[in-house]
């Protein structure tokens, strides 16, 4: 798995835009990460009930066809569950615009979400733990019947439920 993390592309993304186009080394390797992916996990801030300027800069100099058909999960964190909306109202028509498969179960973390004692329904999973296992299935399902390769994955908390 590679990361990509935006905020160290920010000088070349800034160049990118303001310097007639011109890449950098750094920006290229990250694109071309991208385009090579078996399946990608999109996740942004929140700022103002949207995904952040950097993270838009970095989808806008993608290639048009970078993300097309490519299984993703997106995934947003904020302060407050206020901003929850975000990944519906926001990253996914992004991402339906550039042609991605993105999975159903779209991963919200709000501060409250890290560290909760909370659980639901019993089964002693905390209810971030459980929007990550479900939309991690869902993208091994996708990348299985988009015949991806062979995938092994599990997030699970309780062993016997992988």
């Amino acid at each position: 798995m590679t990361v990509i993390e935006v905020r160290d592309l920010a000088r070349d993304l800034a160049d990118a835009f303001t310097v007639g186009g011109l890449s950098s080394k750094s920006l290229d390797e990250a694109r071309r990460t991208v385009a090579a992916a078996d399946a990608v996990i999109a996740v942004s801030p929140v700022f103002k009930a949207s995904y952040s300027g950097l993270f838009k800069m970095f989808v806008d100099s993608l290639d048009d066809d970078a993300l097309r058909s490519v299984p993703t999960v997106l995934g947003a964190t904020a302060g407050t569950a206020r901003h929850s909306l975000a990944i519906d109202h926001a990253l996914r028509p992004l991402f339906a615009h550039m042609g991605a498969l993105v999975v159903p179960t779209g991963v919200f973390a709000a501060t409250d979400d890290f560290g909760a004692a909370t659980f639901t329904g019993g089964d002693g999973v905390a209810p971030l733990a459980s929007r990550v296992s479900r939309a991690a299935g869902e993208l091994a399902d996708l990348m299985v019947a988009h015949r991806v390769g062979g995938v092994s994955l599990c997030f699970c908390q309780v062993p016997d439920r992988c």
